[in-house]
């Protein structure tokens, strides 16, 4: 058996009550032994389980699994649900906040396997699984090997005139990762089914493997489902920190990009379809990158949403907290080299503010999440009419780009090179 870092992954945070079930005889740290369905409540800031109350609770066994009932999945994207989901490893119960969190305990390779298949389809070509195995599996490994993980989870820049808000990935105290998209992407064995062996051949065949920077450090490799055609400066999305390896870069074969920090640039990109390797619609393709939810989204290279001004004032001051007024105009103030606003003025009837970065833009005009900040206004007939390119922040690895290449042919160390310009391969 292939040694694996050990990982704790926070799969349902913060509920009153978990209910759970063991596929297997698992033993408490109680000293019981327990199978088949259980629950735990919180109650007076500790756990009750079995008749018992405790600080926290692990259960332990050799190839077991466990399930766990209502876990949420898409936390605040338009698909959010709970479904039950199946795990391996042992499973940790602690108090956070006066609720209960459910963690898994598991090896970082098995923890990939169900990464690759929850971010994608687990059918996804060889070379895309590897691919992703490599970006996720540094991601992951980066802060815990650098030991710089940040328990602070929102800052910013703030004035009465400029609101600039940034998200760190590492926030969380008790565990290393959590499960939803705001990590990456774990249910489980979940969605393994008859692809499990082709999964298990792309974790097997980059075991171990990470990319480094030129320094020697692993490579914080961020991911996202559409590039929109260009990639974007990791600087854009967070903290003020250059990455040599997070260059933008055109996402196909011809690296000539335009200057998209230029508006009439941007603008001109973002109104029509350039072409670049995640500008598919190649049903056979997306299938293998997007889930069941993720199709329920059918336009991402380019996509238009569209707003009354009572809409769009209604949804700025429920999300931003802050009362503008009637909304009357949106303007680009900074665009990122992939063309997403990092910095974007919001005028109203109340208050005029800047508003940045760019996962804040698209938290503040959308009940979920715009799908990127990668956009531009028209206003028609009292209406706001947002043109978008891509889905997400764009920094990193773009998983439908990255799928396309692998069918085109490209191997996971050609799509890694592509994706993070000036890395380097290394087994830990």
């Amino acid at each position: 058996m292939k040694n694996q870092y050990p990982l704790q992954v926070g799969i349902l945070l913060e509920q009153p009550v978990i209910r759970f079930a063991f596929r297997a005889l698992y033993t408490c740290s109680n000293g019981q032994q327990y199978h088949e369905e259980h629950s735990a409540t919180c109650h007076n800031g500790k756990i009750l389980f079995d008749g018992e109350e405790y600080d926290e609770l692990t259960f332990t066994a050799e190839n077991g699994t466990f399930l766990i009932h209502d876990v949420i999945i898409g936390v605040n994207f338009h698909w959010q649900r709970r479904e039950d989901q199946v795990f391996e490893g042992n499973l940790r119960i602690i108090v956070e906040n006066g609720k209960l969190t459910a963690v898994n305990l598991i090896g970082v390779e098995d923890y990939l396997t169900s990464v690759i298949s929850s971010e994608m389809s687990a059918t996804s070509s060889l070379e895309l699984l590897k691919a992703h195995a490599v970006t996720s599996r540094s991601w992951v490994l980066c802060p815990i090997l650098r030991g710089d993980a940040n328990t602070e989870t929102v800052k910013g820049e703030n004035t009465p005139e400029r609101h600039i808000v940034w998200y760190e990935r590492d926030d969380h105290q008790h565990f290393d990762v959590c499960a939803d998209d705001h990590c990456q992407r774990y249910q489980g064995i979940t969605r393994l089914s008859a692809a499990k062996e082709n999964v298990r051949k792309a974790i097997e065949a980059t075991w171990g493997l990470v990319i480094k920077d030129e320094k020697g450090m692993v490579c914080d490799a961020r991911f996202y489902k559409s590039c929109g055609g260009a990639t974007e400066l990791f600087e854009n999305a967070w903290a003020d920190t250059h990455f040599s390896y997070l260059e933008p870069v055109r996402d196909d074969a011809d690296p000539t990009l335009p200057d998209l920090t230029v508006e009439e640039n941007a603008i001109r990109w973002i109104r029509t379809a350039p072409k670049a390797f995640c500008n598919t619609r190649d049903a056979r393709v997306l299938s293998q990158v997007l889930n069941d939810y993720d199709q329920e989204t059918t336009e991402f290279y380019r996509w238009k949403v569209t707003y009354t001004e009572d809409e769009l004032s209604e949804i700025v001051r429920t999300r931003s907290g802050i009362d503008f007024g009637t909304i009357t105009d949106l303007i680009p103030v900074r665009r990122g080299p992939s063309g997403r606003i990092i910095e974007l003025r919001i005028v109203g009837s109340k208050k005029t503010l800047l508003v940045g970065k760019e996962l804040e833009i698209r938290k503040w005009l959308s009940k979920s999440h715009l799908y990127s900040s990668a956009f531009v206004v028209d206003k028609e007939d009292g209406k706001f009419i947002l043109t978008g390119a891509g889905w997400g922040h764009g920094v990193g690895l773009c998983q439908i780009g990255a799928a396309v290449m692998a069918d085109q042919g490209y191997s996971y160390e050609k799509i890694l090179s592509h994706y993070f310009p000036g890395s380097k391969l290394e087994a830990l």
